[in-house]
């Protein structure tokens, strides 16, 4: 890492880190500024912190003294006094919590293989028999079965040497297309693993494999599963207008005709235009999320594959779904709560998808400043999938909420977050 990337994440820790400790969200400090919680988000990741200007705006509405951003002389050195101990107490238990926000790239072993597995390279010389396509099949239907009952520690044990037997019958097997496009699947999965740990870097690695193998594969429904994942990564990293744009020119192309189309394919496209829907409510663009939920509406009339072992978990569940997360991440935490009461009741059989529900009922809440009932729905995520519960994005959430719970009145809370690894 250069000397400014390294510059620019120490600035975005200081801003957080003064945030947490004034008990202030990312929404209120945005407000404040006259800026998308997004552009906070952003700063607080090391990004956009070159904007002397801004960092003085920062400084300004979160009382942080400018030699911290380098735009003053530090102060020179006295006696601290019991008031300025207490500050760095306040200060130091705060870094504590942020720290958890945006934590390192995992360093396991299996973790390592994984991201070794996606490196370029010939493909591993096997010395065992060849693996045959029916079995290949069958093994990248269990690693998408473990990702969809959040299984992520199984996961990453299995899709490294998956990768490797599929790169390898890809170079020699009669069923070049059949192989080639299982190993898309393959790369694709391990991309939604690594950016549920918040790997981005090896996210976007995945991702540019994962595109290459279905291009070579040249099957739509493959192609718009890589395009859909492809999308996630560049959402995730703020690149949102160019999500939204990948995913309305592949869909312009697909849609249609959907009474004469087979369910996979229709899966393939419905969560592809489901990921638009995230892209743009995340950007704060509420037409082109309508439009996205509308067609994915269409598409749900004709297939619902609502099942932890199928290829594509896609249904009218999974728009209700989208319709939740997209309101929380407009603001609309009323739109969002209402909408989820109804899935509260109704079985969803896919372990991921319920959590999810969980959690963006939890974020709602907390919007709406009811943290008591947002551990509940935290609580209820994680008895349906205890793994997705601990993933980085979730313990953020858990550390805004402990953070602004001031006077301690939750003190099961602050349990919950101990239990997640995040200080309270």
């Amino acid at each position: 890492m250069t000397d400014g990337q390294e510059q620019a994440r120490r600035l975005g820790r200081v801003i957080r880190q003064a945030r947490l400790a004034r008990r202030r969200s990312q929404a209120q400090v945005a407000a404040d500024l006259g800026y998308h919680q997004s552009k906070v988000s952003r700063l607080e990741n090391g990004r956009g912190t070159e904007d002397a200007r801004v960092l003085r705006e920062v400084a300004t509405v979160l009382d942080i003294p400018l030699h911290e951003f380098g735009l003053a002389a530090a102060p020179a050195p006295h006696a601290p006094d019991r008031e300025t101990e207490d500050m760095h107490r306040r200060t130091f238990l705060a870094a504590s919590v942020s720290s958890l926000a945006v934590p390192p790239t995992p360093s396991t072993a299996a973790h390592q293989s994984l991201v070794h597995a996606l490196l370029p390279g010939p493909p591993p010389v096997l010395t065992a028999d060849e693996v045959g396509v029916q079995e290949l099949c069958a093994r990248v239907a269990a690693v998408r079965r473990l990702f969809c009952t959040c299984d992520y520690a199984e996961l990453r044990l299995a899709l490294p040497p998956l990768i490797a037997d599929l790169r390898w019958a890809a170079t020699g097997s009669s069923h070049v297309p059949a192989v080639t496009g299982l190993l898309a699947t393959a790369y694709q999965t391990a991309a939604s693993l690594l950016l549920k740990l918040s790997d981005v870097g090896h996210a976007w690695m995945a991702v540019g494999r994962a595109m290459a193998e279905a291009e070579r594969c040249g099957d739509p429904v493959i192609l718009a599963s890589s395009i859909r994942v492809h999308a996630h990564v560049l959402a995730r990293e703020r690149h949102t207008a160019q999500a939204v744009t990948l995913v309305r020119h592949t869909a312009d192309q697909l849609t249609g005709a959907y009474d004469r189309q087979p369910a996979g394919y229709l899966a393939a496209l419905g969560l592809m235009l489901l990921r638009g829907v995230t892209a743009a409510s995340t950007a704060g663009d509420r037409e082109a999320a309508q439009d996205f939920l509308s067609e994915a509406k269409d598409v749900a009339r004709y297939v619902a594959l609502d099942r932890p072992d199928a290829w594509a978990n896609f249904s009218p569940t999974n728009v209700e779904l989208h319709v939740v997360s997209a309101a929380v991440a407009l603001g609309d935490s009323g739109t969002a709560l209402e909408t989820a009461r109804p899935l509260m009741r109704r079985p969803i059989p896919v372990p991921e998808r319920r959590a999810a529900l969980w959690v963006e009922t939890a974020r709602a809440c907390s919007q709406q400043g009811r943290l008591a009932d947002g551990y509940r729905a935290l609580r209820i995520a994680e008895s349906c999938a205890a793994q997705d519960i601990r993933r980085p994005a979730v313990r953020e959430l858990v550390a805004d909420m402990t953070a602004r719970d001031r006077r301690g009145a939750l003190p099961e809370l602050h349990h919950f977050s101990r239990q997640l690894g995040v200080p309270a």
